[in-house]
């Protein structure tokens, strides 16, 4: 796990719960349970400010870190695709972007892609992407205001439930995906028990829930949330998910006592917690 992405997740799963914000201090303490030194925070959140993630202001002597709305909208963004997958039946409709951006806009144009693979699009073509859930508003928000970049949607039906699944494995890995998937669960779900009996606690508890965090969290990128006549036979996507849930939740007691513990911090009631 890399500092910066520590220094997110912290914020996302446990400061924002405890005023949403934190002294440099307590960082430091946060950190060193990750192995990570005082001068590598030093420079982390220092880099941070600078790219406008972090506002800092005085506390006596005291500096206090808090995330800026850019990435307080960034960790909405990405806790919605973490946590949360499509729910009732599928209308059966492919929601297409086709998309044109100059040659001279690579950067631009990788951009896009990451976008669209984000929201949970997939490359019919290079530069045709599907989805069978009604995102295309959010791929015309993000890029309102690149005049080079050039979107059309579209709404269509198959010729049927054959093409359907045709279209899924065309646009996506899933016989890779499922097999990410069952690593996943050849990892956590032996673990449910001790998570259950509660035998991690404090520093070996937050440790854990974080790298289990870190090693979900790239499924968003690759897992369009198909819905269920579109996936193969034996899908572990599902119960992987679940899998996930149910650890995140059992080890979030001990790993928040560690975090209150280390920063002195008061979470707040459940219903302004949110």
């Amino acid at each position: 796990m890399k500092a910066r992405s520590l220094i997110f997740d912290l914020f996302g799963d446990y400061l924002r719960y405890r005023g949403g914000e934190a002294r440099l201090r307590s960082l430091v303490s946060l950190m060193h349970c990750f192995d990570v030194p005082e001068p590598t925070v030093r420079v982390v959140v220092t880099r941070l400010r600078k790219e406008g993630w972090l506002a800092s202001r005085r506390d006596g002597r005291e500096t206090v870190y808090l995330l800026t709305d850019a990435a307080w909208g960034l960790l909405d963004e990405g806790r919605e695709r973490i946590f949360h997958r499509a729910q009732g039946p599928w209308d059966g409709l492919w929601h297409m972007v086709i998309y044109s951006v100059p040659e001279a806009e690579r950067g631009l144009r990788e951009q896009l892609r990451k976008k669209l693979a984000w929201f949970g699009f997939g490359p019919l073509s290079s530069a045709v992407w599907v989805s069978p859930h009604d995102r295309t508003g959010l791929v015309r928000a993000a890029f309102a205001d690149e005049p080079a970049v050039q979107l059309d949607v579209f709404r269509s039906r198959s010729a049927g439930v054959a093409s359907d699944r045709d279209i899924a494995g065309r646009s996506w890995d899933l016989e890779g995906l499922d097999r990410a998937y069952a690593e996943l669960l050849e990892t956590y779900r032996p673990r449910l028990a001790a998570y259950r009996s509660g035998a991690l606690q404090g520093t070996d508890a937050l440790v854990e829930r974080m790298n289990l965090v870190h090693d979900y969290r790239r499924f968003p990128f690759r897992d369009p949330d198909l819905p269920p006549e579109l996936l193969p036979e034996g899908w572990s996507g599902r119960l992987a998910h679940e899998v996930f849930l149910e650890a995140h939740g059992l080890l979030r007691g001990p790993a928040e006592a560690c975090v209150d513990a280390l920063t002195g911090a008061v979470a707040l009631p459940a219903e302004e917690a949110g």
